[in-house]
């Protein structure tokens, strides 16, 4: 199919980019410091663990708040990964010859989209790689580590979507990573300002509230609400995109 020719390309693209190389290789040196110092104040708090009975693990004390800052990490960098997606071939006028092409405006946006989510899946594998070591080095448990990637897949997923659209909207990528990272950053604290508001809206916020939906899931609970609010805002910022690049389309 030609989504999945545009999604080599996209991915093919990406990794002919220092730019690629240099995040993946910083994302993964952050994440392994954070994960040995985690891991040593873990191993410093046995003797204490040991005295109380149904003690947090390892995936509780070590893995749980490594994602969480990897949540945090994502979104700082997805922005530098998602803002050449389309706004780059605006910029270099190579826009009209994919509009021009015989393909969708669905397919080019969803070949883009997975592109980008294959190289997200790369860096999601890497960084499993480490809390997996601890496997055979004690217990680890299984189900809260599968729930936490899930949720650090949709999330990742999520932020995509967002930076894709942001790219569809501009010619400089530069303000196309900033727009996403506003965005993103807007959506992460929108919940800060619901202790001011009535119940409905507090309700509302922490609903909207991208960073919310995840913590569920680095709590090791499953839910079908945090999964829908994902796959809607998915949903939603590539049929923006599609309409954008339909936009484009008519104009020419």
């Amino acid at each position: 199919m030609m989504i999945f020719t545009l999604a080599r390309r996209e991915l093919r693209s990406l990794f002919l980019s220092p730019l690629a190389w240099a995040i993946l290789a910083i994302v993964q040196f952050i994440m392994a410091y954070l994960f040995l110092s985690q891991l040593q104040e873990f191993i410093l708090l046995q003797p204490r663990l040991a005295t109380i009975e149904n003690a947090p693990g390892v995936t509780e004390l070590v893995i749980a708040p490594l994602y969480g800052s990897a949540a945090f990490i994502m979104m700082l960098v997805t922005p530098l990964l998602t803002m050449r997606l389309i706004s780059e071939e605006r910029r270099n006028q190579s826009l009209a010859l994919l509009l021009s092409a015989p393909v969708s405006m669905t397919e080019i946006i969803i070949g883009k989209y997975l592109g980008m989510l294959g190289f997200a899946a790369i860096m999601i594998v890497m960084m499993t790689l480490m809390p997996l070591s601890l496997y055979f080095a004690g217990s680890l448990d299984g189900g809260l580590l599968i729930t936490i990637v899930i949720g650090i897949t949709l999330l990742l997923a999520a932020f995509i979507s967002l930076g894709l659209y942001m790219s569809s909207l501009t010619a400089q990528p530069t303000i196309a990573a900033m727009s996403t990272f506003g965005m993103l950053l807007m959506l992460w604290i929108i919940d800060w300002a619901g202790g001011k508001a009535d119940a409905a809206a507090s309700g509302l916020l922490e609903y909207l509230s991208i960073l919310r939906h995840f913590e569920a899931f680095s709590k090791g609970v499953f839910n079908s609400t945090d999964v829908l609010y994902y796959l809607l805002f998915i949903t939603f910022f590539l049929i923006l995109s599609i309409r954008r690049l339909d936009g484009d389309r008519l104009q020419r």
